[in-house]
């Protein structure tokens, strides 16, 4: 089986070469050149034609968006994106996503000679999946995400977070949208935001991102959402006409509070390798929620949110996952359907008007 051949592009030669010596660990993974500036790594992608591109965020000579927003018009191809994990950072690496990059890795703050090496399963991970994502050739090409899972370790299950148990049966009429996505959620999401008016029920979405990166992608949500739309907070009311999206920090629940839906953000250990899980989202609304949830499960690497999709069919909820065709990654939409607990599979064109039509 050929290799996938990789170029790096970053100004720093550290991370070049930490980037190089992580990716030729991998048995199928080659790292066929570098370069230290785009106009550099232009040259080299007419010469090496390879399957997957690293991407620094801030460069010299050209900005790191700049030259993807030229790539993707040109030369489409799946591109990382490498940025830092600072406010900045976060904003241009959104730009980098709206703009078709397929996904990004996160430099350490400091002593990157010995933490970047934390980050080599991750790293390898994502190049895998960048070289089977869908990479189309449009001047506003859709983005294809935000995930993050850091270093290897136990794999939880929901249980670890919150016991499974029996939904609670309610009177109240009121609805919630509960929402799951990873690698090309966060223009996934913004698709399906922008085609809901601003009198929907109250919406909660898990997708997997860092810390830093949360509370900037909210703001860019509620700034095309016609809905408001914010980072939640703990013990924050959900409210109809209101977006309320998991810290990349925290698990995001939902609770009853007498007659209302609140969020709870739990500390707890990563469930699925993650922090927020879309299974500890969708478990906290089949249980407090039951039929009076809808559940969606978009693109994503992983199997989260298949379980909890499964419950929240169980609970009377019903159950949307984005199509294969339409999926940058369908993993985690793909997994729910195996289960057979899906109702719906859309593409994600249509995922909106499903939701309102379930709504009546």
């Amino acid at each position: 089986m050929a290799k996938i051949k990789v170029l790096i592009v970053d100004d720093s030669a550290l991370v070049r070469q930490m980037l190089s010596e992580i990716l030729n660990s991998a048995p199928d993974i080659e790292v066929v050149g570098v370069a230290h500036d785009p106009l550099m790594a232009r040259d080299k992608i007419k010469a090496l034609n390879p399957d997957v591109l690293t991407l620094d965020v801030e460069m010299p000579k050209m900005d790191g968006v700049t030259f993807l927003s030229n790539l993707m018009r040109l030369r489409p191809m799946p591109v990382v994106m490498v940025s830092s994990l600072t406010e900045k950072g976060a904003d241009i690496t959104l730009q980098a996503l709206e703009l078709g990059a397929v996904d990004f890795v996160s430099k350490p703050k400091s002593d990157l000679a010995h933490t970047f090496a934390e980050y080599t399963e991750e790293i390898i991970e994502k190049v895998r999946v960048a070289s089977k994502a869908k990479v189309s050739a449009t001047a506003n090409s859709k983005a294809k995400s935000t995930t993050v899972s850091s270093q290897v370790d136990v794999k939880h299950s929901a249980d670890a977070v919150l016991a499974n148990k029996a939904p609670r049966m309610f009177k109240t009429t009121d609805k919630i949208i509960a929402i799951g996505a990873s690698t090309g959620g966060t223009e996934a999401i913004k698709e399906v935001l922008m085609q809901l008016p601003a009198d929907t029920p109250g919406i909660v979405i898990t997708q997997h991102i860092p810390e830093a990166f949360s509370g900037p992608f909210a703001k860019r949500m509620d700034g095309v959402s016609a809905m408001t739309v914010c980072e939640a907070k703990d013990g924050q009311q959900i409210l109809p006409g209101c977006v309320y999206i998991a810290p990349g920090s925290h698990h995001l629940m939902v609770e009853r509070d007498g007659a209302r839906y609140i969020c709870r953000l739990n500390d707890g250990p990563r469930v699925n390798r993650h922090k927020p899980s879309v299974d500890v989202l969708f478990r906290s609304v089949a249980q407090n929620a039951g039929s009076n949830a809808i559940s969606v499960i978009l693109t994503g690497m992983g199997d989260d949110g298949a379980k909890g999709m499964v419950e929240m069919k169980q609970a009377g909820a019903p159950t949307i996952a984005q199509d294969e065709k339409t999926s940058v990654v369908w993993g985690m939409p793909g997994e729910a359907v195996a289960t057979g607990c899906v109702d719906y599979v859309l593409p994600l064109s249509r995922v909106a008007s499903k939701i309102l039509s379930l709504l009546k």
